[in-house]
């Protein structure tokens, strides 16, 4: 097979292009990065090309907070037109294009009409959906101007479901906000993505004198931080602590502004080779998350032996059983989150079980050749062949 991939910067598409490079059936992967910051992805330069005349100059401005909402979209929407110009020059000849979403939509016609197939890759849920759920969270806490998705980029991603012949996402959960919205189930394909058991393993217990609590994502209101917040502020325990990783949203400051802080530490963003420290340390890694495709912290924590508590909107079920290895609870309930961090707080036992289990959970889990074996499944039925 002839496989070609297309990705704003890089996600977990290099991840996939390891795979298909590995079994030879990658053409190229066209990215919106730089070359010097895809150089560290493990591909020979030959399989990638670059556009990053837009992204980059965006990604700066947001990382800097330079600039507002109307020039971020303005960019962003450009970005996106431009790349699929771009690659629509000069695709070559292939069986199957796999763009991220919002990504490709003339480049990915032009494919089908060659009698190839066009594979919209989707990480997160239907992005109607979840520009709904994040709007609503937004005017819940009295943030109103991050609230509005640009409707182009909506109308352009929901075009590219109609065109695309086929729909792949991390988790059920995901799965499930397109067949709400209308879309045929033969068209969405769950293919949950891998986890790097060589960087985390449990290499540290956690304290026998408090209770520690952690989140790893970023802070911001999709990910439901404020629940655990509160949460944690209900939680009937007296020696305990919240260590949270990860980068702040700008918005964020007024919201955190009016929750409590007592006993809970900031980190900020740390490198993925310090985190599997932090989690083993950790007695439950907590993950309020109002929209997550399938959270990659989750399988992480697990495989250092951390219990998670999770919403049913992160993909959770695709990881682990509910009371088993964790729990997971519904998305804006700090009471549940309380009460479920209070059992382990308040049961060793319990808390051990979850610990051991999820260690032998994640063994079962696949990593990223398993991810390649389904795409590998996936690609030969919608292509019709056989190497």
């Amino acid at each position: 097979m002839r496989i070609v991939q297309a990705v704003f910067g890089v996600f977990h598409h290099f991840e996939l292009a390891r795979e298909l490079e590995r079994r030879g059936h990658l053409e190229v992967i066209y990215s919106t990065f730089p070359w010097r910051r895809l150089s560290r992805e493990g591909l020979p330069k030959s399989r990638v090309e670059t556009f990053p005349w837009i992204h980059t100059p965006e990604f700066l401005l947001h990382k800097y907070h330079v600039g507002n909402r109307w020039l971020y979209d303005q960019l962003g929407y450009a970005n996106a037109l431009t790349f699929d110009e771009w690659t629509l020059r000069r695709i070559p000849p292939c069986d199957a294009f796999i763009a991220i979403s919002g990504a490709g939509l003339k480049t990915g016609i032009k494919v089908q009409q060659r009698g190839g197939r066009f594979i919209c890759d989707r990480g997160s849920t239907h992005i109607r959906y979840r520009a709904e759920l994040v709007e609503e969270e937004h005017l819940r806490w009295g943030v109103p101007e991050n609230s509005q998705d640009d409707p182009r980029d909506l109308a352009r991603e929901e075009k590219i479901y109609e065109v695309a012949d086929a729909i792949t996402v991390p988790s059920s959960y995901s799965r499930r906000t397109y067949l709400d919205r209308g879309i045929p189930a033969e068209k969405i394909h769950v293919l949950p993505y891998g986890v790097l058991l060589d960087r985390f393993q449990k290499v540290a217990d956690p304290p026998s004198d408090r209770f520690e609590v952690l989140y790893v994502g970023r802070v911001s209101l999709p990910k439901g931080f404020p629940y655990l917040i509160e949460a944690f502020a209900q939680l009937p325990i007296r020696q305990k602590h919240l260590t949270v990783i990860g980068g702040v949203q700008p918005e964020m400051e007024r919201v955190l502004e009016k929750l409590p802080r007592e006993n809970i530490t900031y980190k900020g963003m740390m490198p993925q080779t310090q985190l599997k420290e932090h989690m083993s340390r950790s007695h439950v890694m907590v993950m309020p998350s109002l929209d997550e495709g399938m959270a990659l912290v989750q399988g992480q924590a697990m495989a250092c032996g951390c219990p998670v508590i999770a919403t049913t909107n992160t993909g959770a079920e695709d990881l682990f059983t509910d009371g088993v290895e964790g729990f997971i609870v519904s998305i804006r309930d700090s009471a549940a989150l309380a009460e479920r961090m209070r059992q382990l707080a308040e049961d060793s036992a319990l808390q051990k079980r979850m610990s051991e289990a999820s260690l032998t959970r994640v063994r079962m889990l696949g990593g990223w050749k398993q991810y390649g074996d389904g795409w590998e499944q996936l690609l030969r039925r919608l292509t019709g062949t056989s190497s």
